[in-house]
């Protein structure tokens, strides 16, 4: 499987000419991030995760091309039928010959009188892990974690618990686009510093840049 990191939150992975899309969002360029998908996964309505109009019109030039997602995107996009999925909190799909299992419930707290939405986070293929804006830990394995680097409902020292917690072989930073120079290497050091405290391979990956699992 090949992991690509296209800005922001939002990641390509593929396996086999199939391709899955994750949270293409506004600061992803999610028009591009869309090009050629065979499906996408989206975790919750927030704009630097889900750009409605990119995505409605992925879905109008491919018919072919089907969502799944949390509840609140599922019935903003429920004119569409058939072609978006609900997923919630221990489903397991097979999206595009990749399975899915969807792990947690609710997004971090961004504010102490607000409840929080919802946000599924997807385990996909048993190999990488994409949390959303939450700090799930799954129930299996996990061996590549996309792990968020920064957040208004995130300190650094939960970034270090969460990592902990989920102790995958290797992570590579989502959740950066509103960072400048200075705060990406401030993160960069911190999750550097992650790997290093696990033996493990922790990095941010730029946008474009690609790995294969």
């Amino acid at each position: 499987m090949r992991l690509t990191k296209l800005g922001h939150a939002c990641v390509r992975l593929e396996k086999d000419d199939r391709t899955l899309v994750i949270d293409p969002g506004a600061f992803s360029e999610a028009a591009s991030a869309l090009s050629g998908a065979d499906a996408v996964l989206i975790t919750h309505e927030h704009f630097d995760h889900f750009d409605g109009d990119a995505l409605r019109k992925a879905l109008a030039d491919d018919p072919l091309l089907e969502v799944w997602t949390s509840r609140v995107v599922a019935e903003n996009l429920a004119d569409l039928g058939g072609r978006v999925h609900q997923v919630g909190h221990g489903d397991a799909v097979t999206v595009a010959g990749f399975d899915v299992h969807v792990y947690g419930e609710d997004h971090e707290i961004l504010h102490p009188d607000v409840p929080p939405i919802p946000n599924t986070g997807f385990l996909v293929d048993g190999e990488v892990f994409h949390p959303g804006d939450a700090l799930t830990v799954p129930s299996e394995t996990v061996p590549t974690l996309c792990l968020p680097g920064n957040a208004p409902w995130m300190k650094i020292p939960e970034l270090y618990e969460y990592a902990r917690a989920v102790a995958p072989e290797r992570a590579f930073v989502i959740h950066d686009g509103l960072l400048n120079d200075v705060g990406l290497a401030v993160m960069e050091t911190h999750v550097g510093n992650a790997g290093k405290e696990a033996g493990k391979e922790f990095r941010r990956l730029k946008p474009g840049e690609s790995v294969d699992l």
